[in-house]
């Protein structure tokens, strides 16, 4: 059975890849709703399922590790 951590985990991944074409503020505002391990968890599923974007993310905002404390 899954988690219902890992669940949100994976719809809040979905939710900052659509996200990712409003831009970096956007991202932000999302991940701040969520504690610093759902943050961590879903930033890796965010590189998991959509690696390009991922990679966009990665140039835009370089600083985004700082999101996760």
């Amino acid at each position: 059975m899954v988690s219902s951590t890992f669940k949100k985990v994976k719809y809040y991944a979905q939710l900052v890849i659509e996200r990712i074409e409003y831009g970096i503020d956007a991202v932000k505002e999302l991940l701040n709703t969520l504690t610093s391990d759902e943050r961590c968890g879903v930033m890796l599923e965010f590189e998991d399922a959509s690696p390009d974007k991922f990679a966009q993310l990665v140039t835009d905002a370089p600083q985004w590790t700082e999101w996760m404390a």
